[in-house]
């Protein structure tokens, strides 16, 4: 009898073996995403777990399932974390945060889920707010707009595709704070949906990075890898798209493995995971954290976090161009891949 993780890899080698085209669409790939993320950004900043923003823009996304026809619903969970003062006091700060969840059913009880957070910073310190680390005009298109705008055009063009595997496209809260959002989606899982999960593929920091990565959890099997990260790449590769892995130069992140992310949840509870970001792993601590060489426009070598930094205005000046671009890689890629993984048929 095939285990659990037999099954998962099985499961996804049947359905890697061919690719149907695309229907027809009117935008090229990474348009609605480009455009979805600029609307986030700037509609809604501040979207720090359990604050008005964070509400409002999980009410948009269900929106936007439920005009694509997706069933959606938004789970609220209740969490906290540790606020540190200038003379190190510490506090708890208890939230409430959402999670937005919109299912693609496919014909077989498998499932593959894609997963992008939609807070962004909450200052942890006294320090964070004198340092302008987080708050209320924090855009976050890198961090993470740009990925929910990849998966709303994923779900989008998707809507009328039928697939053998179920899609679940989550949208997680709490992530700022440590993954809480997404640990609350897992705890909500029976064992038997956990057994069905064959693979969580999270979408982070698409934007800034010098380099696009597609890099597997540390507990993912060999053979989930071959059929996940590595496909990730030959595709990339059709198209001239420069993408690669973690190069493994810090001994704590094994070559071809992430950090740091939503998917580390799932990977220590031994489901497979994929991470796909922008960064450069061969930068300062070589931990995937600096996500480009510093310069004077991003002094520290990354935006995340940064108000100054991470909103639509600063990058479309520092960085013209790249927020359709890497919408476009991501999308040519993403869209043949889950097509393949999620065994998709004729619409």
């Amino acid at each position: 009898m095939f285990s659990a993780l037999r099954l998962r890899t099985a499961a996804l080698a049947l359905g890697v073996c061919f690719i149907l085209p695309a229907h027809a669409r009117t935008s090229q790939p990474g348009e609605f995403a480009n455009e979805q993320a600029r609307h986030i950004a700037t509609l809604f900043p501040g979207r720090m777990t359990g604050t008005p923003a964070e509400m409002l823009s999980a009410d948009y996304l269900q929106q936007q399932f439920a005009q694509m026809g997706y069933q959606s619903d938004i789970r609220k969970f209740k969490t906290r974390y540790r606020y540190t003062t200038k003379d190190n006091r510490q506090n708890w700060q208890n939230v409430t945060g959402s999670t937005v969840i919109a299912a693609h059913e496919g014909t077989l009880p498998q499932q593959i889920m894609i997963m992008a957070h939609l807070d962004t910073y909450a200052p942890r310190s006294d320090a964070d707010v004198d340092n302008n680390l987080g708050g209320l005009t924090l855009q976050g298109l890198d961090d993470n707009a740009a990925a929910l705008g990849v998966m709303l055009e994923l779900a989008q063009v998707l809507k009328s595709v039928p697939t053998q595997y179920s899609i679940r496209f989550v949208a997680t809260s709490g992530d700022e704070e440590g993954h809480l959002g997404a640990a609350n989606v897992l705890a909500r899982m029976s064992e038997q949906e956990k057994k069905n999960t064959l693979l969580v593929i999270n979408l982070n920091n698409l934007i800034v990075g010098d380099k696009l990565y597609f890099n597997s959890g540390k507990n993912t099997p060999a053979s989930v890898r071959k059929l996940t990260r590595d496909r990730a790449l030959a595709i990339a590769r059709t198209h001239g798209i420069n993408a690669m892995i973690n190069p493994g130069l810090n001994p704590d992140y094994p070559k071809g493995t992430s950090c740091c992310n939503d998917a580390e949840v799932f990977d220590k509870a031994g489901i497979p995971v994929l991470s796909v970001e922008a960064t450069n792993w061969s930068l300062g601590k070589k931990d995937g954290m600096q996500q480009r060489a510093k310069s004077k426009s991003f002094p520290d070598g990354v935006s995340y976090h940064n108000a100054r930094i991470d909103n639509q205005q600063f990058l479309d000046q520092a960085l013209p161009g790249r927020i359709a671009h890497r919408s476009r890689d991501v999308m040519r890629i993403m869209l043949p891949l889950t097509k393949e993984l999620a065994k998709a048929g004729n619409p």
